[in-house]
Protein backbone atom coordinates (compact mmCIF):
# COMPACT_ATOMS: atom_id res chain seq x y z
CA UNK A 1 0.00 0.00 0.00
CA UNK A 2 1.44 3.19 -1.22
CA UNK A 3 2.47 5.26 2.38
CA UNK A 4 3.83 9.05 3.06
CA UNK A 5 7.41 8.96 5.23
CA UNK A 6 5.37 9.20 8.29
CA UNK A 7 3.34 6.37 7.82
CA UNK A 8 -0.10 7.58 6.76
CA UNK A 9 -2.45 5.02 4.48
CA UNK A 10 -3.24 7.42 1.57
CA UNK A 11 -5.83 4.80 1.34
CA UNK A 12 -7.60 5.69 4.14
CA UNK A 13 -9.43 8.91 2.93
CA UNK A 14 -12.64 8.15 1.92
CA UNK A 15 -12.71 10.42 -0.86
CA UNK A 16 -15.58 11.12 -3.37
CA UNK A 17 -14.40 9.62 -6.28
CA UNK A 18 -13.93 6.50 -4.23
CA UNK A 19 -17.32 6.42 -2.89
CA UNK A 20 -18.30 6.77 -6.18
CA UNK A 21 -16.22 3.92 -8.02
CA UNK A 22 -17.53 1.69 -4.57
CA UNK A 23 -21.26 2.77 -5.45
CA UNK A 24 -21.21 1.64 -8.45
CA UNK A 25 -19.13 -1.43 -8.38
CA UNK A 26 -22.00 -2.94 -6.16
CA UNK A 27 -24.69 -1.47 -8.19
CA UNK A 28 -23.75 -2.67 -12.09
CA UNK A 29 -24.70 -5.85 -12.50
CA UNK A 30 -21.10 -6.74 -13.75
CA UNK A 31 -21.71 -10.73 -13.96
CA UNK A 32 -24.91 -10.47 -16.84
CA UNK A 33 -23.12 -7.34 -18.52
CA UNK A 34 -19.69 -9.53 -18.78
CA UNK A 35 -21.83 -12.53 -20.26
CA UNK A 36 -23.57 -10.37 -22.81
CA UNK A 37 -20.02 -9.60 -24.19
CA UNK A 38 -18.22 -12.84 -23.74
CA UNK A 39 -19.39 -14.41 -27.11
CA UNK A 40 -17.78 -11.67 -29.20
CA UNK A 41 -14.65 -11.23 -27.11
CA UNK A 42 -11.53 -12.28 -28.99
CA UNK A 43 -10.52 -15.79 -27.26
CA UNK A 44 -6.60 -15.15 -27.76
CA UNK A 45 -5.50 -18.27 -28.83
CA UNK A 46 -1.95 -16.63 -30.75
CA UNK A 47 -0.56 -13.64 -29.59
CA UNK A 48 -0.09 -12.12 -26.39
CA UNK A 49 -3.41 -13.27 -24.01
CA UNK A 50 -6.61 -10.93 -23.93
CA UNK A 51 -7.20 -8.95 -20.91
CA UNK A 52 -10.17 -10.35 -19.02
CA UNK A 53 -13.63 -8.85 -19.92
CA UNK A 54 -14.33 -7.27 -16.44
CA UNK A 55 -11.46 -5.46 -16.35
CA UNK A 56 -11.70 -3.89 -20.20
CA UNK A 57 -15.28 -3.24 -19.16
CA UNK A 58 -14.70 -1.33 -16.10
CA UNK A 59 -12.00 0.31 -17.69
CA UNK A 60 -14.62 1.45 -20.45
CA UNK A 61 -17.07 2.82 -17.63
CA UNK A 62 -14.64 4.70 -15.99
CA UNK A 63 -14.16 6.72 -19.43
CA UNK A 64 -17.85 7.59 -19.40
CA UNK A 65 -17.91 8.24 -15.72
CA UNK A 66 -14.62 10.73 -15.77
CA UNK A 67 -14.99 12.05 -19.36
CA UNK A 68 -11.78 10.68 -20.30
CA UNK A 69 -10.17 9.86 -24.18
CA UNK A 70 -8.53 6.53 -24.93
CA UNK A 71 -4.97 8.02 -24.48
CA UNK A 72 -6.22 9.97 -21.55
CA UNK A 73 -7.26 6.77 -19.87
CA UNK A 74 -4.30 4.72 -20.64
CA UNK A 75 -2.45 7.85 -18.80
CA UNK A 76 -5.10 7.49 -16.13
CA UNK A 77 -4.12 3.87 -15.08
CA UNK A 78 -0.54 4.31 -14.89
CA UNK A 79 -0.84 7.87 -12.63
CA UNK A 80 -4.30 6.87 -10.61
CA UNK A 81 -3.92 3.51 -8.10
CA UNK A 82 -7.57 4.01 -7.50
CA UNK A 83 -8.46 3.25 -11.09
CA UNK A 84 -6.52 0.50 -11.45
CA UNK A 85 -7.48 -1.16 -8.25
CA UNK A 86 -10.93 -0.75 -9.87
CA UNK A 87 -10.16 -2.61 -12.82
CA UNK A 88 -8.34 -5.42 -11.19
CA UNK A 89 -4.93 -4.22 -11.78
CA UNK A 90 -2.61 -6.04 -9.99
CA UNK A 91 0.77 -3.78 -8.65
CA UNK A 92 2.85 -7.33 -9.75
CA UNK A 93 1.17 -7.07 -13.33
CA UNK A 94 3.91 -6.65 -16.43
CA UNK A 95 1.57 -4.27 -19.05
CA UNK A 96 -1.18 -2.61 -18.70
CA UNK A 97 -4.29 -1.72 -21.39
CA UNK A 98 -2.86 0.41 -23.98
CA UNK A 99 -5.03 3.53 -25.41
CA UNK A 100 -5.28 0.77 -28.80
CA UNK A 101 -6.45 -1.74 -26.57
CA UNK A 102 -9.01 0.51 -24.55
CA UNK A 103 -10.14 2.02 -28.55
CA UNK A 104 -10.70 -2.04 -29.84
CA UNK A 105 -12.79 -2.68 -27.16
CA UNK A 106 -15.24 0.12 -27.25
CA UNK A 107 -14.96 -1.07 -31.16
CA UNK A 108 -16.55 -4.24 -30.44
CA UNK A 109 -18.94 -2.80 -28.15
CA UNK A 110 -19.63 -0.35 -31.18
CA UNK A 111 -19.57 -3.28 -33.82
CA UNK A 112 -22.09 -5.86 -32.36
CA UNK A 113 -24.50 -3.20 -30.73
CA UNK A 114 -23.52 -3.96 -27.16
CA UNK A 115 -24.25 -0.50 -25.96
CA UNK A 116 -28.17 -0.79 -26.41
CA UNK A 117 -28.22 -4.20 -25.66
CA UNK A 118 -26.57 -2.99 -22.37
CA UNK A 119 -29.44 -0.60 -21.71
CA UNK A 120 -32.14 -3.22 -22.75
CA UNK A 121 -30.31 -5.38 -20.08
CA UNK A 122 -29.89 -2.76 -17.02
CA UNK A 123 -33.80 -2.19 -17.91
CA UNK A 124 -34.86 -5.75 -17.46
CA UNK A 125 -32.95 -5.68 -13.98
CA UNK A 126 -34.79 -2.41 -13.00
CA UNK A 127 -38.20 -4.18 -13.68
CA UNK A 128 -37.05 -7.16 -11.92
CA UNK A 129 -36.85 -4.88 -9.12
CA UNK A 130 -39.96 -3.27 -9.35
CA UNK A 131 -38.18 0.11 -10.15
CA UNK A 132 -39.65 0.56 -13.80
CA UNK A 133 -43.26 0.69 -14.64
CA UNK A 134 -44.61 0.61 -18.09
CA UNK A 135 -48.00 2.82 -17.70
CA UNK A 136 -46.35 6.20 -19.01
CA UNK A 137 -43.72 7.99 -20.51
CA UNK A 138 -42.14 11.15 -21.26
CA UNK A 139 -39.86 12.41 -24.41
CA UNK A 140 -37.95 14.99 -24.35
CA UNK A 141 -34.30 15.93 -26.67
CA UNK A 142 -30.88 17.66 -25.78
CA UNK A 143 -28.70 18.69 -27.80
CA UNK A 144 -25.21 17.85 -27.79
CA UNK A 145 -22.28 20.37 -29.47
CA UNK A 146 -19.81 19.05 -32.00
CA UNK A 147 -16.54 20.14 -32.55
CA UNK A 148 -16.76 22.75 -35.18
CA UNK A 149 -13.33 23.44 -36.00
CA UNK A 150 -11.85 22.01 -38.88
CA UNK A 151 -8.33 21.47 -37.88
CA UNK A 152 -8.23 17.77 -38.32
CA UNK A 153 -7.01 15.11 -40.64
CA UNK A 154 -9.84 15.54 -43.15
CA UNK A 155 -10.17 19.13 -42.96
CA UNK A 156 -14.08 19.33 -42.57
CA UNK A 157 -16.94 19.35 -39.57
CA UNK A 158 -18.57 16.15 -39.27
CA UNK A 159 -20.60 15.20 -41.89
CA UNK A 160 -22.95 13.40 -39.59
CA UNK A 161 -23.72 16.92 -37.33
CA UNK A 162 -25.99 19.44 -38.57
CA UNK A 163 -26.69 23.15 -36.84
CA UNK A 164 -30.05 24.41 -35.56
CA UNK A 165 -31.30 27.51 -33.87
CA UNK A 166 -32.28 27.35 -30.35
CA UNK A 167 -33.95 30.66 -29.44
CA UNK A 168 -31.21 33.15 -30.61
CA UNK A 169 -28.38 31.09 -30.60
CA UNK A 170 -27.36 28.31 -33.55
CA UNK A 171 -25.60 24.75 -32.14
CA UNK A 172 -23.73 22.30 -34.23
CA UNK A 173 -23.79 18.91 -33.09
CA UNK A 174 -26.60 16.67 -32.47
CA UNK A 175 -29.51 15.89 -30.75
CA UNK A 176 -30.23 13.07 -28.11
CA UNK A 177 -33.93 11.92 -28.02
CA UNK A 178 -34.94 9.84 -25.02
CA UNK A 179 -38.03 7.96 -23.78
CA UNK A 180 -38.06 7.77 -20.18
CA UNK A 181 -40.77 6.16 -17.41
CA UNK A 182 -42.82 9.07 -16.37
CA UNK A 183 -42.91 7.70 -13.05
CA UNK A 184 -39.14 7.10 -11.84
CA UNK A 185 -37.77 9.16 -14.78
CA UNK A 186 -35.34 6.21 -15.84
CA UNK A 187 -34.23 6.25 -19.77
CA UNK A 188 -35.87 3.43 -21.44
CA UNK A 189 -35.07 4.49 -25.10
CA UNK A 190 -32.48 6.15 -26.73
CA UNK A 191 -32.04 7.66 -30.64
CA UNK A 192 -29.15 9.71 -32.04
CA UNK A 193 -29.89 12.58 -34.58
CA UNK A 194 -28.62 15.52 -35.87
CA UNK A 195 -29.17 18.37 -34.48
CA UNK A 196 -31.45 19.66 -37.12
CA UNK A 197 -34.00 16.56 -36.76
CA UNK A 198 -37.37 17.79 -34.94
CA UNK A 199 -38.06 16.19 -31.64
CA UNK A 200 -41.41 15.26 -33.29
CA UNK A 201 -39.54 13.03 -35.96
CA UNK A 202 -38.43 11.08 -33.41
CA UNK A 203 -41.06 10.99 -30.79
CA UNK A 204 -43.23 7.71 -31.46
CA UNK A 205 -40.15 5.57 -31.86
CA UNK A 206 -39.16 6.70 -28.64
CA UNK A 207 -42.08 4.54 -26.80
CA UNK A 208 -41.77 0.88 -25.74
CA UNK A 209 -45.05 0.01 -26.69
CA UNK A 210 -46.83 -0.64 -23.11
CA UNK A 211 -47.46 2.71 -22.21
CA UNK A 212 -50.97 4.45 -22.26
CA UNK A 213 -50.10 7.96 -21.24
CA UNK A 214 -47.15 10.11 -23.12
CA UNK A 215 -45.91 13.01 -21.82
CA UNK A 216 -43.90 15.83 -23.83
CA UNK A 217 -42.82 19.81 -23.82
CA UNK A 218 -44.52 22.47 -26.67
CA UNK A 219 -42.54 20.87 -29.13
CA UNK A 220 -44.89 18.20 -29.68
CA UNK A 221 -47.30 19.86 -30.50
CA UNK A 222 -49.32 17.86 -33.48
CA UNK A 223 -48.29 14.46 -32.29
CA UNK A 224 -51.29 13.26 -31.89
CA UNK A 225 -52.25 13.47 -35.67
CA UNK A 226 -49.16 11.13 -36.64
CA UNK A 227 -49.11 8.91 -34.30
CA UNK A 228 -50.52 4.96 -35.10
CA UNK A 229 -50.65 3.80 -31.67
CA UNK A 230 -54.35 4.46 -31.00
CA UNK A 231 -53.87 3.67 -27.57
CA UNK A 232 -51.26 5.95 -26.36
CA UNK A 233 -53.09 9.46 -24.73
CA UNK A 234 -50.41 12.20 -25.07
CA UNK A 235 -50.13 14.90 -22.74
CA UNK A 236 -48.60 17.81 -24.99
CA UNK A 237 -47.94 21.00 -22.71
CA UNK A 238 -50.07 24.09 -24.05
CA UNK A 239 -47.65 26.65 -25.46
CA UNK A 240 -45.82 29.54 -23.42
CA UNK A 241 -47.42 32.27 -25.50
CA UNK A 242 -51.31 30.70 -24.45
CA UNK A 243 -50.63 30.09 -21.27
CA UNK A 244 -49.83 33.56 -20.82
CA UNK A 245 -52.81 34.55 -22.23
CA UNK A 246 -54.41 32.55 -19.49
CA UNK A 247 -56.82 34.31 -16.78
CA UNK A 248 -56.74 32.86 -13.88
CA UNK A 249 -59.31 35.21 -12.07
CA UNK A 250 -61.20 32.37 -14.44
CA UNK A 251 -62.66 29.48 -13.04
CA UNK A 252 -62.03 27.10 -16.41
CA UNK A 253 -58.91 29.09 -16.94
CA UNK A 254 -57.83 28.32 -13.49
CA UNK A 255 -58.37 24.71 -14.21
CA UNK A 256 -56.19 24.88 -17.14
CA UNK A 257 -52.89 26.20 -15.51
CA UNK A 258 -53.65 23.97 -12.71
CA UNK A 259 -53.19 20.96 -15.61
CA UNK A 260 -50.54 22.23 -17.17
CA UNK A 261 -48.87 22.65 -13.02
CA UNK A 262 -49.17 18.94 -13.25
CA UNK A 263 -48.34 17.77 -16.62
CA UNK A 264 -44.85 19.70 -16.26
CA UNK A 265 -44.21 18.12 -12.53
CA UNK A 266 -44.12 14.42 -14.04
CA UNK A 267 -42.23 15.91 -17.46
CA UNK A 268 -39.53 17.69 -15.13
CA UNK A 269 -38.42 13.46 -14.54
CA UNK A 270 -37.38 14.07 -18.22
CA UNK A 271 -34.71 16.43 -17.09
CA UNK A 272 -33.28 14.15 -14.41
CA UNK A 273 -31.46 12.24 -17.07
CA UNK A 274 -29.92 14.98 -18.93
CA UNK A 275 -28.53 16.00 -15.91
CA UNK A 276 -26.86 12.98 -15.06
CA UNK A 277 -25.35 12.98 -18.46
CA UNK A 278 -24.20 16.31 -18.12
CA UNK A 279 -23.09 17.05 -14.50
CA UNK A 280 -22.62 13.63 -13.17
CA UNK A 281 -20.78 12.43 -16.16
CA UNK A 282 -19.19 15.98 -17.62
CA UNK A 283 -21.03 15.18 -21.01
CA UNK A 284 -21.10 18.35 -22.75
CA UNK A 285 -19.89 17.70 -25.92
CA UNK A 286 -19.34 14.77 -28.71
CA UNK A 287 -15.98 13.04 -28.55
CA UNK A 288 -16.10 11.19 -32.04
CA UNK A 289 -16.80 11.94 -35.55
CA UNK A 290 -20.39 10.12 -36.63
CA UNK A 291 -23.61 9.32 -35.35
CA UNK A 292 -23.35 5.71 -34.52
CA UNK A 293 -20.40 5.81 -32.32
CA UNK A 294 -21.64 8.93 -30.50
CA UNK A 295 -25.11 7.47 -29.73
CA UNK A 296 -23.81 4.16 -28.40
CA UNK A 297 -21.61 6.15 -26.03
CA UNK A 298 -25.04 8.46 -24.95
CA UNK A 299 -26.46 4.99 -24.80
CA UNK A 300 -24.25 3.79 -22.34
CA UNK A 301 -23.56 6.88 -20.40
CA UNK A 302 -27.89 6.90 -19.80
CA UNK A 303 -27.57 3.07 -18.84
CA UNK A 304 -25.11 3.82 -16.46
CA UNK A 305 -26.77 6.93 -15.59
CA UNK A 306 -29.96 4.63 -14.77
CA UNK A 307 -27.99 2.75 -12.27
CA UNK A 308 -26.73 5.57 -10.49
CA UNK A 309 -30.23 7.18 -10.12
CA UNK A 310 -31.61 3.71 -9.31
CA UNK A 311 -28.69 3.63 -6.79
CA UNK A 312 -30.43 3.56 -3.06
CA UNK A 313 -33.25 1.10 -3.93
CA UNK A 314 -30.96 -1.15 -5.59
CA UNK A 315 -29.12 -1.39 -2.53
CA UNK A 316 -32.64 -2.09 -0.41
CA UNK A 317 -33.45 -4.43 -3.33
Amino acid sequence: MTQLGLGLDLSTKRTRKREFLDEMRRVVPWSRLIALIEPHYPKGKTGRPPFPIATMLQIHFMQQWFSLSDPAMEEALYDVPLYRDFAGLDEGMTRLPDESTILRFRHLLETHGLAAQMLTLVNEILSEKGLLLKSGSAVDATLIPAPSSTKNGSGTRDPEMHQTKKGNQWYFGMKAHVGVDAESGLVHTVIGTAANVHDINAAEALLHGQETDVYADAGYQGIEKRCEADAVRWHIAMRPGRRRQLDLSDRLDAIYDQIERLKAGIRAKVEHPFRVLKQQFGYTKTRYRGLMKNTAQITTLFALGNLWMARKALRKA
